[in-house]
């Protein structure tokens, strides 16, 4: 069956020499994961980076057999050209480790368009910010309300929903990302803590 679907791009990975399983969060059906053939590094490193926008066509199989079993990626057209996110290096960082979030969190093939359009929207606002230190703090406490575990109103970090410009320092930044890792994990039973966590942690002054 062939459909098209815009697909936010989560994690390309290497499936054998000639392939790549590429993981998305589709607008028509949730997260998909699309078997691409032929991959270039230019190619892989302009059009499916960590959260880009593709309009994807795609053979898939019947919805009884699309659980776990890639589809086969047809074309893929970017469709959303960041105009930041994908030069600065602190910008990349944050889609990186927002994308591994969504990856670990974001499992079942249903669709669900308010959290496509939610996650689309916020990888615009990152792109146009020019404070970022802060967005991935803020997207995590906006995601666990969306998800249906919001942080308390009691909670300091509860405060992470209603903007960026909260002047944390390095160490405090630090701390609340920590805090934040820990409460996704008492809430979701698929939840690792990203690889790029480190590295963010380290990013922000």
């Amino acid at each position: 069956m062939l459909t098209t679907t815009d697909a936010i791009v989560l994690s390309l990975q290497p499936h054998s020499d000639k392939a790549h399983v590429l993981h998305t969060y589709t607008r028509a059906g949730g997260r998909v994961n699309y078997m691409v053939y032929g991959l270039g590094r230019k190619n892989t490193a302009g059009r499916f980076s960590p959260l880009l926008v593709n309009q994807i066509t795609a053979d898939t199989p019947s919805a009884q057999e699309l659980n776990g079993k890639p589809a086969s990626l047809r074309t893929a057209q970017l469709t959303f050209v960041p105009r930041t996110i994908t030069e600065d290096p602190y910008k990349r960082t944050i889609a990186l480790f927002i994308s591994e979030v969504l990856y670990h969190v974001l499992r079942h093939p249903m669709p669900d368009e308010q959290m496509f359009d939610f996650i689309r929207h916020a990888v615009e606002r990152l792109d146009a910010t020019d404070t970022p230190q802060n967005f991935h703090l803020c997207f995590l406490a906006e995601f666990a309300a969306l998800l249906g575990f919001a942080i308390d109103p009691t909670n300091p970090l509860s405060a992470l929903q209603n903007g960026t410009d909260i002047p944390f320092s390095r160490t405090e930044r630090q701390e609340v990302l920590r805090k934040l890792c820990a409460y996704f994990a008492e809430h979701v039973e698929t939840w690792q803590d990203p690889k790029s966590l480190d590295v963010l942690m380290e990013v922000f002054d």
